[in-house]
Formats: C-alpha cells, structure tokens, sequence
C-alpha cells in the first residue's frame, strides 16, 4: 500500500495538464464492442478505473493494443457475454457493459458491480430501461443475467436522470429495431461526448444534453478514432485546491458551462478567475471566505463529485458553510478524517455544517473513497506541518499522475510505499 507524505502551507503556481474524462472514457471503452471494426480512443489516463474497464474487454475476447496515449480496441473477435465478478467488483462502471454487450450478443451477465462505497446505487433504473427495450432479466445469487432476441426501442421516463442508466439505456438503443426516447435524461457533458462518440461511428443520436435523448436504431456501427473531453472533475480538484492554498494556476481545454457551477462558488469564496476560449486561470490569496450553501444536483448543478474537495477548502474559510448532499448518502466518510486535522464538521444524515478554522494542522489519514482521497490531500496542502494520506489505491482510480502534477505546481508531497 502506497501514501503520501504532505508538507503543507505553500501556494500553487503553473500550468496543470487535464486529462480526458474518466466519467466519458469508461462508457466510450464499453461502446467499443458494438462494431467489429477497429475503435482508437485518445489522450487514454493512466487510472486504475481505465485498467479494470480494459481487462474486462479483454475477458469478453477483445484485443487491446496500446500507443504512447492511445488505446485501440479490436473486439472482432469477441466472444463472451459473462462479465467477471473479480473484476465488476471492482469498478462500479462495469455496468455500463450491460447495454453494449446485450446488443453484441444478445443475452450478457454480470455480478453487481463495486467501486468506491459512497452509497447505495441501485442500479434498478438500469434494469426497468432495459426491460423497456425487451430485455429479459434474471437476478439470482448476486448476478444479473439478461437476454434479448431483439431489442426494440421504447419510450422510457427514467425516475432520476442517472448518467449512468442514461447512458446504459443509449448503449442498448443504438443498434435497436426503431426509436428509442429517453424522459428526464441526465444532461452531464459526458452524456453529450457518448453521443458525439457513436455518432462518428455511424450512430443517430441527438438531444444528448438538453433533458430527453432521442436514440434511432442503426444496423451497424463502424470503427473510429475519437479523443473525448477533458475531465472537469480533475480541472475541479486543481481549481479548489489552488483556491484554497492561495496561488495561480491556468489550464485548457475544459469549457466554462461544463463546470460553471463550482465557479460561481469560487468566486463568492473571493477567488479571481478569468476565462477565454476555454482557458481558466485562477488567482487566490488563500484567505477565503465560506460560501453560504452547496447542494448537490445533477448537471448543471454543483457536482457530488466536488462535493468533498470543496468541503475540504471550506474548513478553513471565513464563516459557516452547510453542504447538502442530495445524491450519495455515505459521501461524508472523508469528515472523520477532515476532523484529526482540526476541521469543525457536524455531518447529520446528508447535511454537514462546516465552521472555518483559522487553520488546519497536519495529521495521519486514510482516504475512504475516490474524491474523498482527494479532498484530504488538498486539505494537508493548505495545513501547516506534515500529514500523510494512505491507501491511494483509492485516488488512483481516478487521477492520473495525482503527485506530480502537483509537485509541479509546487506542492511538497511525495509517494511512499508503506
């Protein structure tokens, strides 16, 4: 197990590289087995969540090959149907090949799926999407095991707009007899790149976006080349924790509506941003003050998936802060943690009330969960004298190279194996 040792108290300075979408990258690698042509995904990170999708492409029969960046995918030769269980558990995303792997088969089965233990997740609104489409589906000792002759399209009004069923149900529809509508879809940037994605394959999607997705059924799928978007939730993490260690940083390439909502927060924390062309660059001098509320909603609002990072600069911001976390109800794990540092967290049930603190001083911790991982590493950077952060097997499903883009904005943080 690996950890790192923080020095905190410096600011951050530069100009940080963003990766592709971890959240866009998972559903584009299970697209890939809906064409028997040869499918290249771009700028691919190097994240634990990306090896695990990889090898359960590689179960199924797929060919994987490699270039500096770049993954190409030959499912040609693609076989199997059973996703396995030692790999669904762990990685959440597995899912996703429910819908992929029933159009290419015809019948698919999986174990539930794992990944970071942030709430319960039912997958249900996955399942009634797919039975809407003519899926028959059998749960029985842990497995979901579903088959179809033929997948029709339907007219499906999801309870919630999940991005992960939206998308699911998108996976399943797009080589189905007819048209698919899906009601109260999630509108997440990443939903609009699976789109642009199977597009460029020969698909015909639209409304991705816009709150109902319209998915007719095409007879085949080719092969492409594609580079999805930047990931704005690592473009997220680095604003917050420049804003809360004080600094400058700049970086490309994420539009401003893909993350609006954590901007306008910042900027109410008194940070100076200026934005052009996709550009961002922050300036803080880490003197902050609390924001009143963060909710939690779906796209376009304040992502769950910054809901930690931002708590975690919230503990030392002038003035009270209530979080309210409306989507996962365990997302709060990382407080306990928060607390050895001298953070004042009060967490009921899915609210937590932060008071700021002058400071935070350095303490040995534990990530729990992925973004949690992250929001105690900003937290020992912006805390005076030395912490660690342990089991980063946690962070590392999700951000690539994590230490040494920071080191490169000048933090003092190291990896040890422990």
């Amino acid at each position: 197990m690996d950890k790192f040792i923080i020095e905190g108290g410096g600011k951050l300075y530069g100009r940080t590289e963003i990766q592709a979408a971890k959240n866009s990258v998972l559903p584009l690698l299970a697209a890939s087995v809906l064409t028997d042509e040869q499918v290249t995904i771009r700028d691919v990170p190097a994240i634990s969540d990306v090896e695990n999708m990889l090898h359960i492409l590689t179960e199924l029969g797929c060919k994987i090959s490699r270039t500096a960046d770049s993954v190409i995918i030959d499912s040609v030769n693609a076989v199997s149907h059973e996703i396995p269980a030692r790999l669904t558990k762990e990685l959440r995303s597995s899912v996703f090949m429910l819908g992929s792997v029933l159009t290419r088969f015809h019948r698919a089965k999986i174990s539930y799926p794992g990944g970071c233990d942030i709430g319960l997740r039912p997958i249900d609104l996955h399942l009634s999407g797919l039975k809407r489409l003519g899926v028959k589906i059998v749960e029985e000792s842990g497995y979901i095991s579903c088959s179809a002759e033929k997948l029709s399209g339907a007219d499906i009004l999801l309870d919630f707009p999940s991005v992960g069923a939206t998308e699911n149900i998108i996976l399943a529809a797009v080589r189905a007899e007819g048209l698919t509508v899906i009601r109260n879809a999630a509108k997440e940037p990443e939903i609009v790149d699976l789109q642009n994605f199977l597009n460029a394959m020969g698909g015909k999607v639209r409304g991705a976006g816009g709150g109902t997705v319209f998915v007719e059924g095409v007879e085949k799928l080719r092969g492409v080349e594609y580079t999805p978007i930047k990931d704005r939730i690592e473009a997220g993490t680095f604003l917050i924790a420049a804003a809360s260690c004080g600094g400058e940083i700049e970086m490309d390439g994420v539009p401003e509506e893909n993350i609006a909502a954590l901007l306008h927060k910042l900027r109410e924390n008194g940070c100076k941003i200026h934005i052009k062309n996709d550009r961002i660059i922050l300036r803080s001098d880490g003197r902050l003050f609390a924001a009143d509320l963060i909710e939690t909603t779906p796209f376009p609002g304040f992502p769950t998936d910054l809901q930690a990072q931002f708590s975690a600069l919230a503990c030392t911001a002038k003035g009270t802060t209530l979080v309210v976390e409306n989507l996962f109800e365990t997302r709060y794990k990382y407080a306990a943690e928060l607390k050895r540092m001298g953070a004042d967290i009060t967490v009921r049930g899915r609210n937590a009330v932060i008071r700021g603190v002058e400071k935070l001083h350095g303490a040995s911790m534990t990530a729990g969960d992925l973004r949690g991982g992250a929001a105690l590493v900003i937290a020992a950077l912006k805390a005076e004298g030395v912490s660690s952060v342990a089991d980063l097997s946690h962070i590392d499903r999700g951000y690539a190279d994590f230490e040494y883009k920071l080191k490169k904005l000048g933090a003092r943080i190291r990896r040890v194996r422990v």
